[in-house]
C-alpha cells in the first residue's frame, strides 16, 4: 500500500515491506499459534489503490480489466451517503470509489473479481496460515444504482463468501465492518460473517461513563441482546477510527474503568483497541490515534522502537505507560487484566445468556450473566457518587437460579450476602451492599448452598 494505513491495497499476496517478508510472517503465525494465540488479518475487499495493477490496466477502455472497477463515460454526479464525491475523473472515465479517488471500489458484479479475492483470501487461510479475517467496510460491496450500502446484492454476495471460506477453512472466524445501526448489522450474522461490529453499544459504553447514567448502556445491551443471536456481535469501545476513550472521557481514570467492566462483562465478543487499556490519549486526525503504543517512560520512542517511527508519541508517555501501570493493583491496565482473566476463567462471563437487573432509576448498571453449570451478578455503579442500601434494591422477577444459594466475591468490594431465591428462580429486595462506591465494579458468583 501507498498509504501509511494500509487500505489501499496495491498487492494483495505480499506482506508490507515496512514489517518484513511472507516468511516473517509465516514465522509470527507458528509462533502465535505455539502459544496458542489465533491472528485474524484485515481483508480489504471492498477496494484498492489507484496504484494497484488491476487499476493501473482498467484504466484503459478496452483493457479485460476494463470491468474490474466501476466506470463511467459521463460523470453520473449523484453523491454518497455522507454527502460526499463518490465519481471521481480521469482521463480515460469517471470511477466510483466510495472513501476517496485514491481507494476505487471494484465491481463484483464482475464474477473475475469475485475469483480474484477468493483467491486471496485462500492465500492467507492456506499458505499464511491465518485464522480468520476482518473483513473492511462490508456494507458497500455492491451498490445498486444510487444504492450504496446494506443492498440485496451485498448481502447474496457475503453469503456465498462464507460458505467459501468456510470450505477452505471450517474454523476460519470473521468479524464485519457494517458501521450502521443494530437491525441493519444484525442482518450480516449468522450465514454472511461469524460475528460483526455492535457501533450502537459502543457509543453508549461511553455515553453512561461520561454521564454517569446507567440507562443508556443498559436500555441498549438489552435491545443488541434482543436482536442478535447469541453472543454474535463484536464488542469494542473506540476503534482505530475514532478519539480514542480516554480523550473522549477527558482523561478520566474512573470512567474509563467502567466502561471497561460493561465491556468486559457483558455478552458479544470484546475487542479492546491498542493502549485503550493503558489510557492512551489521542484524537482525530486519524493519525493521531495511531501513535507509538507506550510501553515505557523512560525514552523518547517508548520501548516502542530503537529507529524512528513514522509518528512520535503522545506527549504524555512519562504519565501513561505499561511499565509505569504493571505494578499498581489500581490502574487501569490491572483493571483490564483483572476482568480479562475473571472473563478467561468463567463460562458465565464468556458465552453465557444476560439478563438485566432492575436496581435504581439512574446509577446502577446491574446484570446476571448464566450457564447452565454457572450463575454470575454484575454491579457496575457508573455514577460519580456512592449509592447508600436505601436508595437501591435489587430486583430480579425470574431468572436460572434454583434453590438457596451463596455469594462469593470474585471482584470488589467482599460480601457474603447472598439473596432469597424465589420460586422462579430471581430474587427481590437483594441488598449486597451497604453502600456501592462511586464508578465500581463488583462480580458475584451465585453458587448453589453447599458447594
Amino acid at each position: 500500500s501507498p498509504s501509511y494505513h494500509g487500505y489501499d491495497v496495491t498487492d494483495y499476496f505480499q506482506v508490507e515491506p515496512d514489517y518484513g517478508t511472507n516468511e516473517d510472517f509465516k514465522r509470527l503465525m507458528e509462533e502465535a499459534h505455539a502459544r496458542d494465540i489465533r491472528v485474524i488479518v484485515d481483508l480489504v475487499m471492498n477496494h484498492t489503490s489507484v496504484e494497484h495493477p488491476w487499476f493501473i490496466e482498467s484504466q484503459e477502455p478496452s483493457s479485460e480489466k476494463r470491468d474490474w472497477y466501476i466506470w463511467a463515460d459521463e460523470n453520473p454526479n449523484y453523491r454518497g451517503p455522507d454527502g460526499q464525491v463518490v465519481w471521481h475523473s480521469n482521463p480515460s472515465g469517471y470511477y466510483y470509489g466510495i472513501f476517496w479517488s485514491g481507494m476505487p471500489d471494484l465491481n463484483y458484479e464482475n464474477p473475475e473479481v469475485t475469483a480474484a479475492m477468493y483467491e486471496a483470501a485462500a492465500f492467507w487461510l492456506t499458505e499464511m496460515g491465518v485464522d480468520g479475517f476482518r473483513l473492511d467496510a462490508i456494507k458497500h460491496m455492491i451498490e445498486e444504482g444510487e444504492g450504496q450500502q446494506n443492498t440485496r446484492s451485498t448481502h447474496d454476495w457475503l453469503e456465498e463468501f462464507y460458505t467459501f471460506y468456510k470450505e477452505v477453512d471450517p474454523h476460519a472466524f470473521t468479524v464485519g465492518e457494517a458501521w450502521t445501526g443494530t437491525q441493519q448489522v444484525v442482518d450480516y450474522t449468522g450465514d454472511e460473517v461469524d460475528i460483526a461490529f455492535q457501533f450502537d453499544l459502543a457509543l453508549d459504553f461511553i455515553n453512561s461513563a461520561k454521564a454517569g447514567l446507567a440507562p443508556l448502556v443498559a436500555e441498549t445491551q438489552q435491545e443488541v441482546y434482543d436482536a442478535f443471536p447469541l453472543n454474535q456481535y463484536a464488542t469494542f469501545i473506540t476503534n482505530h477510527d475514532q478519539n480514542r476513550v480516554m480523550s473522549q472521557l477527558d482523561g478520566d481514570v474512573a470512567k474509563a474503568k467502567v466502561a471497561a467492566s460493561a465491556l468486559l462483562t457483558g455478552p458479544g465478543v470484546p475487542f479492546v483497541y491498542y493502549g485503550e487499556e493503558i489510557g492512551m490519549m489521542g484524537t482525530k486526525p486519524d493519525e493521531d490515534i495511531r501513535r507509538p503504543m507506550q510501553w515505557t517512560s523512560t525514552d523518547e520512542m517508548v520501548g516502542f522502537t530503537t529507529g524512528t517511527p513514522w509518528r512520535p508519541p503522545f506527549e504524555d508517555y512519562a504519565e501513561r505507560s505499561v511499565a509505569l501501570q504493571d505494578d499498581d493493583p489500581e490502574s487501569l491496565l490491572n483493571h483490564y487484566r483483572a476482568l480479562i482473566h475473571l472473563r478467561n476463567e468463567h463460562e458465565a462471563l464468556r458465552v453465557g445468556e444476560w439478563t438485566l437487573v432492575q436496581a435504581d432509576r439512574s446509577r446502577l448498571y446491574v446484570f446476571v450473566r448464566h450457564t447452565a453449570n454457572e450463575t454470575i451478578l454484575v454491579v457496575i455503579n457508573f455514577n460519580r457518587n456512592p449509592v447508600k442500601a436505601e436508595n437501591y434494591s435489587l430486583e430480579l422477577a425470574a431468572g436460572p437460579l434454583v434453590g438457596p444459594v451463596t455469594a462469593v466475591t470474585l471482584f470488589g468490594a467482599q460480601t457474603e450476602i447472598a439473596p432469597e431465591v424465589n420460586g422462579d428462580g430471581g430474587f427481590s429486595g437483594y441488598l449486597p451492599f451497604e453502600e456501592i462506591p462511586a464508578q465500581s465494579t463488583h462480580i458475584i458468583q451465585l453458587l448453589p448452598a453447599g458447594e
